[in-house]
């Protein structure tokens, strides 16, 4: 409980992080699925870029989670239906909505009520896939 402050801290600085970028813009993303502008792509790839370096230094450096834990991380499955699948999914709701989920919030808290509808419907679709899971090929 105690470190809920420091998630909240690193949340509103991812906000506006993601504000000021321009990546919670409808419109910027409406561009970056018509192929016309590199401005979300390049912040994607900085992101791809820093995750990797992230998972490196954590593998090489034994880095603890904040209760000193080692932080495993197992290797993935061999390419699989169910990524391609589920990155389908992901990019289509992507693209329709106009909001991937972490925007979601950071529309909501910046005002725009009607992101509201996104939220359920995101919701709904985790739900239907918990519903759903042991039907699906994974």
């Amino acid at each position: 409980m105690k470190n809920i402050l420091k998630y909240i801290i690193v949340g509103f600085i991812f906000g506006i992080v993601l504000t000021k970028s321009e990546a919670v813009s409808w419109y910027r993303i409406y561009e970056m699925f018509q192929f016309q502008s590199f401005h979300m792509y390049g912040i994607i790839s900085v992101a791809i870029l820093t995750g990797i370096i992230g998972i490196q230094i954590i593998k090489k450096n034994n880095v603890k989670d904040s209760s000193g834990e080692p932080i495993i991380i197992e290797d993935k499955e061999k390419g699989s239906a169910r990524y391609w699948l589920g990155g389908l999914f992901f990019g289509l709701g992507w693209a329709l909505v106009g909001s991937c989920p972490g925007p979601i919030f950071i529309l909501i808290g910046a005002g725009f009520w009607t992101v509201f509808i996104v939220l359920f419907g995101a919701l709904l679709g985790t739900y239907l896939y918990g519903v759903f899971k042991n039907k699906l090929p994974h």
